[in-house]
């Protein structure tokens, strides 16, 4: 049956456009926002027809809080950041995912929320591949 909800499985088609693959975890696709100006990693459960946490199954939000976990870890070890922010809000977009964010003393807005402020800056191709580079070596140690 597990099976069968991961191949019926299909990325939010904004989330698929505003952020690129970093890697596959036990549940979720782990991804890296297009949005530069912060290290903005979104987490998305390869489940099906899931908006909130409370709607995976026991198993599935032990996975999601272990990973969330591994993932913030990581980014703060690769990035130095101050703070790591972490949400799920899922407002606009209502497929189940976890922002992670590493922020730091006088980044774009700081101290005040990434969302809704200003305008989103792309990464340089070799800045973002040197950054999924260091996310996957990482996570894979």
């Amino acid at each position: 049956m597990e099976e069968c909800l991961l191949d019926e499985f299909k990325l939010d088609r904004r989330l698929e456009s505003d952020s690129d693959r970093v890697i596959q975890t036990g549940l979720c696709d782990l991804r890296l926002s297009k949005d530069a100006r912060w290290p903005w990693l979104i987490l998305v459960p390869r489940r099906t027809d899931i908006s909130e946490v409370f709607e995976l199954t026991p198993l599935d939000q032990v996975l999601l809080t272990f990973e969330t976990e591994m993932v913030a870890s990581a980014l703060k070890k690769i990035t130095g950041a101050t703070k790591i922010n972490i949400g799920a809000l899922g407002n606009i977009v209502r497929q189940l995912h976890v922002h992670v964010i590493a922020r730091f003393e006088g980044d774009a807005n700081w101290p005040n929320p990434v969302w809704g402020f200003g305008k989103a800056e792309p990464y340089t191709a070799d800045k973002r591949d040197d950054l999924i580079e260091k996310l996957r070596e990482a996570l894979s140690s």
